[in-house]
């Protein structure tokens, strides 16, 4: 194993050339990138709509293409999924990557091109890898197994006899890797791509407890779930008791501060390490590259083109892109993608600031919109206010205002939750009831979120606060922001917001 993993560390290493030529042409790589995309689409429906075959410039590009969101593609993405092909990219669309939805949907679907597929997420992947053997050489990643866990794959709802199929990206892509990936992972594709997750993290752990395991690639919250059963499964302490030769952990989707301490009692060791990536339905954006730093580098030669709304101008129904060459350090940036499976000028809903633009290195700052997404659930305000009217009207209440944050893993052993502080006029006449309906709406509306609620696998139910203390005024009134325009923040990621609440109980 020892010449297996010494070749192929040489030969990952070998893209190291490739992504330090576009740190150094960072803007020249970007407008190679606009100009191919402009010129492979210009036949499409969308490229004849909007004369592709004119536009010379990026200021050409930008004042002829509009700004989008979800629900202004949505009709397109429809279309496609229907069977209509050529609308937004040349090639057929096989795949759609389903993530959380929007106030009318449950769930978005997004498309993915065979090009968006090899040149953006695989490509993501196999630069992860790099840049991972480049920052520690004396890796030993290919001596062993790395484990995936990914999600799962359905028929396509519009259309279930087509062959475009729908499912999270990670399905996706790891439906479709070479045969050289699949052996060198686990567990079998066949569980990898289960669906119903209670089953599915079961034989998983039954799977892969006996694997020699090197590196682990999943969303922090359900890889919790997993080493927490295996654990049971062979009685251990930690997971290195199970797997001695454990030594990375590739993670992404939310962020990872608050699962630092329980990662250090699962896997007890100084020498593990923890490396950052950033990867969406929509693309893959950002791979920390550098041993000691919390930054990401932003990939810039997958197919995709930048551009940035300054967060300031959000809320200015006019607001204007800048490209890459133009944004700022240390200012908070919404990100606008053009891709190569036919997204022009998305919104992709984050937010990101610079933290350097030699090289292009940055932070992922938030969403454009309030939300929880401590454990990969997407709740969004939209989601919060629907399921509490519910509520409300199930127990006869009248709700002030709320507050709601994520309650993180306390240790090894516990669940995350979602604790709201509720401020009443009236209270609820029953307030199980209460409790109930909410959680119950947010599983209806919210895909994701329903995902991690399964049978308490993630998630346990909400944990609520119920007063009739005006503690949302005492608490504006303490942080200045009485009166005016000033709202309490509906959702919050950290508990910053909600703890100074409750101490005012």
């Amino acid at each position: 194993m020892e010449v297996v993993n010494s070749f192929m560390t040489w030969v990952f290493k070998n893209r190291i050339g490739q992504i330090d030529n576009f740190k150094k042409y960072p803007l020249e790589t970007q407008n190679l990138i606009l100009e191919d995309l402009i010129e492979l689409a210009k036949r499409t429906e969308f490229g004849k709509k909007f004369k592709f075959s004119d536009i010379k410039s990026y200021k050409d590009f930008s004042s002829r293409v509009p700004i989008q969101d979800y629900e202004d593609m949505k009709p397109l993405f429809e279309r496609i999924m229907k069977g209509n092909q050529n609308i937004l990219w040349p090639s057929e669309i096989l795949w759609f990557s389903k993530s959380s939805g929007t106030t009318s949907s449950r769930s978005k679907f997004i498309p993915v091109s065979q090009e968006a597929l090899e040149d953006c997420h695989f490509k993501g992947g196999k630069d992860m890898i790099s840049l991972y053997v480049n920052n520690y050489p004396d890796s030993k990643l290919f001596s062993g197994k790395s484990l995936s866990i990914g999600g799962s794959l359905s028929q396509n709802p519009l259309d279930p006899k087509s062959e475009i199929q729908v499912g999270d990206i990670s399905a996706v892509i790891m439906q479709n890797l070479p045969l050289w990936v699949q052996f060198a992972r686990t567990p079998s594709l066949e569980i990898a791509l289960m669906g119903e997750w209670e089953s599915k993290i079961e034989k998983m752990a039954h799977e892969v407890m006996d694997e020699n395991v090197v590196s682990i690639s999943g969303v922090p919250t359900w890889t919790v779930v997993l080493l927490q059963r295996i654990m049971e499964l062979k009685k251990v302490k930690h997971i290195l008791e199970v797997w001695p030769n454990l030594e990375v952990f590739f993670h992404g989707a939310v962020a990872f501060g608050p699962y630092q301490k329980l990662f250090s009692e699962l896997i007890p060791s100084s020498k593990m390490r923890y490396m950052e990536t950033y990867n969406a339905s929509e693309g893959f954006f950002g791979i920390q590259d550098q041993a000691n730093s919390e930054e990401l580098l932003l990939m810039l030669d997958y197919g995709i083109f930048y551009e940035f709304i300054p967060m300031e101008d959000w809320n200015n129904p006019n607001h204007q892109a800048i490209p890459l060459s133009e944004v700022e350090v240390g200012k908070n940036y919404a990100i606008l993608i053009t891709t190569n499976a036919g997204l022009w000028r998305y919104k992709i809903g984050d937010t990101i600031k610079f933290t350097s633009i030699e090289p292009y290195r940055f932070k992922i700052s938030g969403r454009t919109k309030h939300f929880i997404n401590a454990f990969g659930e997407e709740v969004i305000v939209e989601n919060a206010e629907k399921a509490i009217q519910r509520a409300a009207e199930a127990t006869h209440a009248t709700i002030l205002n709320f507050t709601a944050a994520p309650v993180y893993f306390g240790d090894s052993k516990s669940k995350g939750a979602h604790e709201w502080v509720i401020e009443f006029k009236s209270l609820p006449s029953d307030k199980d009831l209460f409790i109930s309906v909410l959680d119950q709406t947010l599983r209806e509306i919210n895909s994701d979120y329903d995902a991690k609620r399964y049978k308490d696998l993630a998630l346990s139910a909400p944990k609520i606060n119920f007063t009739t203390v005006p503690v949302f005024e005492k608490w504006l009134r303490a942080k200045g922001k009485l009166g005016g325009q000033n709202k309490v923040p509906r959702l919050s990621n950290s508990r910053e917001y909600i703890e100074e609440v409750l101490n005012l109980l």
